[in-house]
């Protein structure tokens, strides 16, 4: 933006909706983040159940083969899982860290074009940029979490077998 003077109410506007498509996205990303969470959370629970109940059974008598191998089984998925939440939260703290940015670069878009101020441009891009990186990292968090989840079924069929 070489002087401010040359742009209308609506490119204005349009140049804050930009970052808004950006919030928009990681709106959707976080929604899915969150069901991935709610899974995981849900799993460990039912692990951790299955767990009390073998070791409820053992107080009983003595494990069977079976048991102390789906007991060892659930020890190493209850691990893994927690892992698992880790990078989740990770992935949602970096998408909600973009949308903070994204917002403040919207706001700040506009605070440039009202009271004109016409050298603000270079940190604004910053902001955006830093916003997009964020998205980056989330991504990246929420693909590793992808192939760990894909580990731990494996682990599970193999045990099975």
């Amino acid at each position: 933006m070489d002087t401010l003077k040359e742009f209308s109410i609506a490119q204005v506007i349009q140049l804050m909706l930009t970052p808004g498509l950006m919030i928009s996205a990681c709106g959707l990303l976080l929604l899915g983040m969150n069901n991935k969470y709610s899974l995981v959370v849900n799993r460990i629970r039912l692990l951790n159940e299955e767990k009390r109940r073998l070791f409820f059974k053992a107080g009983e008598r003595i494990f069977y083969t079976d048991e102390n191998v789906r007991l060892e089984s659930i020890s190493i998925q209850i691990e893994r899982l927690v892992f698992r939440v880790k990078l989740v939260r990770n992935a949602v703290l970096f998408y909600t860290t973009a949308v903070a940015l994204f917002v403040i670069t919207s706001i700040l878009i506009g605070f440039q074009f009202f009271f004109m101020i016409d050298h603000f441009s270079f940190f604004i891009t910053g902001l955006f940029l830093l916003g997009m990186l964020s998205v980056l990292f989330g991504v990246s968090y929420a693909a590793y979490e992808t192939i760990k989840g894909y580990d731990i079924i494996q682990l599970e069929v193999k045990v099975d077998e």
